[in-house]
């Protein structure tokens, strides 16, 4: 039961921890380069 009671605790805190990293981490900007772009030109071909 004390294992049980362990890893119990140790989920909530790395839930905890994630939660906390995602409202405090950094922020949720879009890349302004790469990704998808549309073809245009010879560049079709």
């Amino acid at each position: 039961m004390r294992g049980v009671r362990r890893a119990v605790l140790a989920l909530c805190f790395g839930v905890a921890g994630a939660v906390l990293l995602r409202l405090v981490g950094g922020s949720a900007t879009v890349p302004e380069r790469g990704g998808w772009r549309e073809l245009e030109g010879p560049e079709l071909r």
